[in-house]
């Protein structure tokens, strides 16, 4: 069984930052491509970035394009989001999640499988 763990969100005023990471439980954390959804109240869970088993290819959303950086150590089975010049838009409950076997890089929520419970980032203006 696949767990994921998310920490490091909280309250920062807009024009921060926050780093949230997420450690995954389990075996073979390296061979899966890895991704960062967010979800507003009221509004759907959409993507925000993927990153693949090996680190060296990113997709991100264009609302964070810039401002966010995903990446990995396969060694700590953690996956790791920095988040920059944060916005009060960017306020949303943070999920990290596991690509299913044959995509090595999603970009939707059918790509994915495995899911955390998710971390609040609270952007005040």
């Amino acid at each position: 069984q696949v767990q994921l763990v998310e920490s490091g969100g909280g309250l920062v005023q807009a024009g921060g930052s926050l780093r949230l990471s997420c450690e995954a439980s389990g075996r073979a954390f390296g061979d899966y491509g890895m991704g960062w959804f967010r979800q507003a109240p009221g509004e759907e869970r959409e993507f925000v970035t993927g990153i693949d088993w090996s680190g060296r290819f990113t997709r991100y959303a264009d609302s964070v394009k810039g401002r966010f950086i995903i990446s990995r150590d396969n060694a700590k089975n953690t996956v790791f989001l920095q988040m920059n010049s944060l916005k009060p838009e960017d306020t949303a409950v943070y999920s990290c999640a596991r690509c299913r076997q044959d995509y090595a890089l999603g970009t939707r929520e059918a790509h994915y499988e495995y899911w955390g419970q998710g971390t609040q980032v609270t952007v005040s203006s």
